[in-house]
């Protein structure tokens, strides 16, 4: 077995039906008495719905997140956190709004109470991403590391067979870069291998039958796996990719992770073969890239960056950026082969063997 480093993070992970029902338990249990619930403006009544169900524990409300956590969003929800005299961050749904509150947790270093209602996987990890001039970049600190997490499975019910199907697929990369990342290791490869099993068996049952809470359950079981594997472990080309085309390009998150996943993954496959042979066995065929590229149609994800809004003349702008700051990855970065990636991906074509 090869030497390997591995650092567990702290959590308290409530999971299951009702576990909302716990929320104002556990704010009392963080010692604090004024939470301030943060969401997109598209969930604003989910904030009204939290504010009424923890009443005098509750001290106001932002419902402005925005994808890719643009700094100057933060900054406005900052000062109404400040206003409000908060001493505890409750975040409710999807990457944006988890990403708001780490952002705001970093400056503050509140409290968090994260309440997914999507499988972004955010939740999990110590790992924020913000965008600022058109730049999107991460850092790593253990202040952004939400204290608990709420997994509600009745609060992913609504959640659009479509939109979960994009969800889905973004925590699947987390896990499928975190079998090959750097940092790999037997712990966190269990988790990550286990993590693919469960979302790939979820999402077409739920892309069936939306309402079906026990595939709800699985893919939200699946999504903390995928997550704590983004928090465990270094990402690669492909979270690279993902970051350059939505904090320059402003593409929608889980639908972009969608398109670049089959496509990464076949870039480092001669170079990750340990690492596809587990991700095949966890999807059930052995040419895991193909398998993934034949999930997301059978699923009726987006498949392209052209339908996405991807002008094509910006290709070589990610070129550009994937080069300045490169991530490590098992396979080299070839200018050509990027090229190939990306112009497959751009056109919606099968991924390069």
């Amino acid at each position: 077995m090869n030497p390997f480093i591995y650092q567990s993070h702290p959590a308290r992970v409530l999971f299951g039906p009702d576990r909302l029902d716990s929320l104002g338990d556990e704010i009392v249990r963080l010692g604090a008495g004024r939470a301030f619930v943060l969401t997109t403006p598209e969930q604003a009544g989910e904030a009204d719905r939290i504010v009424q169900r923890i009443g005098a524990l509750a001290c106001g409300s932002f419902c402005g997140a925005r994808m890719h956590t643009p700094v100057d969003v933060t900054e406005v929800a900052m000062a109404a956190v400040a206003e409000a005299g908060a001493d505890c961050l409750i975040a409710i749904g999807g990457g944006s709004t988890i990403g708001l509150a780490k952002a705001i947790a970093l400056r503050t270093d509140l409290p968090q109470i994260a309440i997914p209602t999507t499988y972004a996987g955010s939740e999990a990890t110590p790992i924020l991403g913000q965008t600022e001039n058109g730049v999107k970049t991460t850092q790593t600190s253990p202040r952004v590391l939400p204290e608990v997490i709420l997994y509600d499975v009745n609060l992913t019910l609504g959640l659009p067979a479509a939109m979960s199907a994009v969800s889905g697929m973004n925590a699947i990369a987390h896990a499928v870069e975190g079998l090959y990342s750097e940092q790999a290791n037997p712990i966190i490869s269990l988790i990550a291998q286990e993590g693919i099993r469960a979302l790939a068996s979820a999402l077409p049952r739920i892309n069936a039958a939306p309402l079906d809470v026990s595939a709800r359950s699985g893919a939200l079981y699946g999504a903390w796996l995928c997550g704590t594997t983004l928090g465990a472990v270094g990402m690669a080309l492909h979270h690279k990719l993902c970051h350059a085309l939505g904090g320059t390009f402003d593409l929608p998150h889980a639908q972009t992770h969608a398109v670049i996943l089959p496509h990464a993954l076949a870039y480092n496959a001669p170079f990750a073969v340990d690492a596809v042979a587990r991700i095949g066995t966890a999807l059930g065929r052995p040419d895991a890239a193909m398998a993934l590229y034949g999930l997301n149609r059978s699923l009726g994800a987006p498949t392209s960056l052209r339908e996405l809004g991807m002008p094509q003349t910006g290709l070589e702008k990610v070129i550009e950026l994937t080069f300045a700051k490169p991530y490590w990855n098992p396979a080299p970065l070839d200018e050509a082969r990027l090229r190939t990636l990306l112009e497959r991906a751009w056109e919606g074509l099968p991924p390069a063997a």
